[in-house]
């Protein structure tokens, strides 16, 4: 499963207004307040801030994933969002964050959920890819950048 056939380009915000993580995580979340995938959006918030809550998933070099696994969706959704003021994110490195990929998986899903969570973190291990991100305005560029990093690095993976 790839990261370019999950992450739509209307689930990119190209500049977060929030000020702090868990306004962050719901600003990426409730952008499936309408999705026909979603049986029960406040579930999700639960989940990732349970999960948060474990551990932090700021994995360093301004960079967070949220995630969860639910059966408040009928497959695996993702979201991302680039933060007009990085936030603290209690990330490994201490440093704030400003990138943040959501993922919500389903709960008998586990196997394709842990293959794309590790993609997208070797992904955002790349300082140019991150470094690109960071200079992208608009949705369909972030979405560019996804997908031409993944043909990349995956193909036919």
């Amino acid at each position: 499963m790839k990261i370019c056939e999950i992450l739509k380009v209307d689930k990119i915000i190209p500049s977060m207004k929030s000020e702090n993580k868990e306004d962050a995580i719901n600003e990426l979340i409730d952008l499936f307040k309408d999705d026909e995938r979603v049986r029960d959006i406040d579930s999700i918030k639960i989940s990732v801030q349970e999960r948060e809550k474990i551990m932090s998933t700021g994995v360093g070099k301004g960079f967070a994933i949220p995630h969860a696994k639910t059966n408040s969706v009928n497959e695996i959704i993702a979201a991302f969002g680039k933060l007009q003021t990085p936030i603290d994110f209690q990330a490994l490195d201490d440093q704030p964050v400003n990138l943040v990929f959501l993922l919500i998986g389903k709960e008998n899903l586990a196997g394709p959920h842990i293959k794309l969570l590790s993609r997208i973190s070797r992904m955002m291990n790349i300082d140019e890819f991150r470094e690109n991100l960071a200079k992208a305005a608009t949705a369909e560029e972030i979405y560019s950048l996804f997908d031409e990093e993944e043909k990349k690095y995956f193909e036919g993976a």
